[in-house]
């Protein structure tokens, strides 16, 4: 990876895409592997994993709990020595960062150890980010957390089971922390919710998982990322032309809906070889669109970012939830829309963008968030004025190394080989 400066001017494309990008694995397929791999018995190799910035604070923590974890980044193979529900380290102080993921999983994966006691503390935005809910279940198995926020000290004396109520409105991520450590309780423990759960696409992916890894580790074989792959979905609607997503295939992920969306503007996808080749079909003319977006929203910010070579306006649902992730992102885009030009209508669920001519010169405010500098990055691959000067800024572009640490390097390198 090459290394990014602070500010990062796009270099627009002067002639179609052409070209094809291999995606990273899925940051959540590769995260709850991993806590999985780590719940079973015996030897688990995975393949295809993903090395971010994210993945690497997962693989960190399980080596301070005890854990053998030998990595392969050339390979992008990870082994994990499973002890059966068993967590070898009594204490241990774990840096999370900003990794939601982590956070939650981790959480509840250390309350299968009877005595340990676990200090927890991650960035100031991890600090504002929901856990409480999470910690009040746990505590109803017997934990004692001394926060409900973080930093948190956490106190575990094993999960006996029954029923727990949990509250995962915030984040489905909770709900799935609870559902990895289930089957290692000492008598069977129910999940019951109040309310209804973030992101019913990635709580399914929970549950496929545990039936392929819970009991039977072996082999196993990471995603491409469906939400990387949304970047280069986009890209032939910006440029015209094709990309060619050799690993875009699988079926855990729940972002893979984002292709149902884009076809209405447009896009085309076919198989190519093992994987799909997606190109406008469009003849260059791209309604605006209307989608609920509460079952794979990390995908929104994608179309928001496009949403001004759009003819017509777009609205975007489903999304409050994403208030409190990396960052706010709801209230975040509209800051950058409104930048570009654009007019934007906020409310506390939805996006209303109505397309104007685009402001030159503007730097893009990513707020530490990996989603704002690769989704506004597609958007200044577009020739604004026609002669291949850039024309948007991406300030602070290496935080997209949280889960796609080569994105802008795929980005020059796909520019380059169009203009050949």
């Amino acid at each position: 990876m090459s290394t990014l400066p602070d500010k990062l001017p796009i270099a627009p494309f002067t002639r179609p895409v052409r070209g094809s990008v291999t995606l990273p694995g899925s940051k959540s397929i590769t995260n709850r592997a991993l806590i999985l791999a780590a719940l079973a018995k015996g030897t688990t190799i995975l393949h295809g994993a993903l090395f971010s910035r994210d993945s690497r604070i997962m693989v960190a923590a399980l080596r301070q709990l005890g854990f053998s974890v030998e990595t392969n980044e050339a390979a992008l193979t990870i082994k994990i020595e499973g002890y059966d529900g068993v967590i070898p380290a009594r204490e241990a102080t774990l840096h999370i960062g900003n990794a939601g993921t982590a956070a939650r999983f981790l959480t509840a994966f250390v309350c299968l150890r009877p005595d340990g006691i676990y200090h927890f503390d991650g960035d100031e935005a991890m600090r504002r980010r929901p856990i409480g809910a999470l910690l009040e279940a746990l505590e109803a198995q017997g934990a004692k957390a001394s926060s409900r926020s973080f930093p948190f000290t956490l106190k575990t004396a094993g999960l006996p089971g029954g029923t727990v109520e949990l509250d995962a409105s915030e984040s489905s991520q909770m709900l799935s922390a609870l559902l990895m450590v289930a089957p290692h309780a000492r008598t069977p423990l129910t999940v019951k919710l109040k309310g209804t759960a973030g992101s019913k696409s990635f709580v399914m992916m929970t549950e496929k998982m545990l039936g392929q890894l819970a009991v039977d580790p072996g082999n196993y074989v990471i995603e491409g990322d469906a939400s990387a792959a949304s970047y280069f979905l986009a890209l032939p609607l910006v440029t015209a032309g094709s990309v060619v997503l050799p690993n875009y295939n699988g079926t855990l992920q729940g972002d893979r809906k984002f292709l149902e969306v884009l076809t209405r503007a447009g896009l085309r996808a076919e198989p190519f070889e093992n994987g799909f080749k997606f190109s406008d079909a469009s003849d260059r003319r791209h309604p605006g669109l209307e989608q609920n977006f509460r079952e794979f929203s990390d995908t929104f910010l994608t179309l928001a970012a496009i949403a001004p070579l759009l003819d017509g306006p777009t609205t975007i649902m489903g999304i409050a939830h994403t208030r409190k992730q990396e960052t706010d992102r709801v209230a975040g885009m509209a800051r950058e829309l409104t930048k570009l030009g654009q007019h934007v209508i906020e409310t506390e669920d939805s996006l209303e963008i109505h397309p104007r001519p685009l402001t030159s010169g503007v730097e893009i405010e990513t707020y530490h968030d990996h989603r704002f500098a690769m989704s506004f990055g597609i958007l200044g691959c577009h020739d604004l004025h026609g002669n291949g000067q850039p024309w948007l800024t991406i300030k602070d572009p290496a935080c997209c190394a949280k889960t796609f640490p080569h994105f802008f390097d795929e980005l020059e390198r796909l520019r380059t080989e169009s203009q050949n």
